[in-house]
């Protein structure tokens, strides 16, 4: 199951993170989100150890959705170091977001 990021824990668990870390921004209500969800679920753990996979409900927290311009969900980001590097917005196939992070290993 992919990591609950919340507004008050991305700074810590995403920016601080020593490892890539991939972000899905979503909302329960938003029906694309609900066909990327199961596989950042799988994501997180394939990659388990190796990279962080979380996900950010925009509902709840809105502030790093603002910070990094997300306008349309689902939106996913990859970040490395602290830093963005990656941006997939819509649904993607498995291998879109495997590639994202496979480079960053």
């Amino acid at each position: 199951m992919a990591l609950e990021i919340t507004d008050a824990s991305f700074d810590e668990v995403v920016l601080k993170s020593d490892k890539p870390v991939m972000v899905d921004f979503w909302a329960a209500w938003c029906g694309p989100c609900r066909m990327v969800g199961p596989i950042i679920d799988e994501l997180s753990t394939e990659y388990e150890g190796k990279a962080v996979v979380g996900k950010v409900d925009v509902d709840a927290n809105q502030e790093f959705a603002a910070k990094y311009g997300v306008r349309n969900i689902p939106t996913v980001l990859t970040f490395k170091n602290g830093e963005l590097v990656d941006r997939q917005v819509g649904v993607a196939q498995k291998s879109v977001y495997q590639q994202a992070i496979d480079k960053l290993l």
